[in-house]
């Protein structure tokens, strides 16, 4: 438990750690943005395919990955199509700052939680180093988060240091999350291989739904190609060393 508790904190701290160059910064560039996104598909894409879906066929069988990537998959898409899509072209001059923040704040709250819950999943599985892979791959996704998000609310008029808060604030659901999901696959018998399934097509979801797109938008798809290569290529590594 207390590892599940360290792993979804160092995931969910990734979020600061992304918003702290606002401090420094007063625009993210298009190119530095796409790359950042693509590296973080790849991660993504690895940490899915090399560690949860595998684990998951062990844990749990052919019928639990499928209903419990299908689930995620459906869970993420039903979030993205009720909830505002945040979008940064680094364009000041917003004049609802409290509403707009306020609604992208909503949007990654309640996106972090299936990602706090894949990190509690994981740590419950059989794999002990599957938990600290997972961590690390929702972290690095929540670094161009965290980023985007807090040169967001800067457009949007807020203070450096606020939006710096405010971005800490959206990564703290995931330890919420993260508790509940490793207790939840330590209570009922059987059901980690569905949740790491669920973590990986959540993941998949995000990767192919939001990120991809996201980084091939702006003119820079080539950069953001080997990016997403040398991503997934990082965390093969990291994925042999807990392996």
């Amino acid at each position: 438990m207390a590892n599940a508790l360290l792993g979804s904190l160092l995931s969910a701290m990734a979020t600061v750690l992304g918003a702290i160059p606002i401090l420094f910064i007063k625009r993210l560039s298009e190119k530095w943005k796409d790359v950042l996104v693509a590296f973080t598909a790849g991660i993504m894409v690895s940490a899915s395919m090399f560690g949860l879906i595998p684990q998951a066929i062990i844990e749990s069988g052919l019928i639990a990955l499928f209903l419990g990537l299908i689930t995620g998959v459906l869970l993420l898409d039903l979030i993205g199509n009720n909830l505002p899509h945040m979008d940064v072209e680094n364009k000041p001059g917003y004049t609802d700052m409290d509403s707009k923040a306020l609604l992208v704040m909503i949007a990654l709250f309640i996106h972090n939680i299936p990602e706090g819950l894949s990190t509690g999943f994981s740590y419950a599985s059989q794999q002990g180093n599957l938990g600290p892979m997972v961590a690390i791959a929702i972290g690095a996704q929540n670094i161009p988060e965290g980023l985007i998000l807090a040169v967001f609310l800067m457009n949007s008029r807020t203070s450096r240091l606020k939006a710096l808060t405010l971005a800490a604030l959206t990564g703290l659901i995931e330890i919420v999350a993260a508790v509940i999901g490793y207790f939840t696959a330590s209570s009922i018998q059987n059901i980690v291989g569905y949740g790491l399934a669920f973590a990986a097509g959540a993941m998949l979801f995000i990767v192919y739904k939001e990120l991809i797109p996201e980084s091939h938008g702006h003119g820079y798809e080539r950069p953001s190609t080997y990016s997403f290569v040398l991503g997934l290529l990082i965390m093969v590594c990291i994925t042999q060393r807990f392996g």
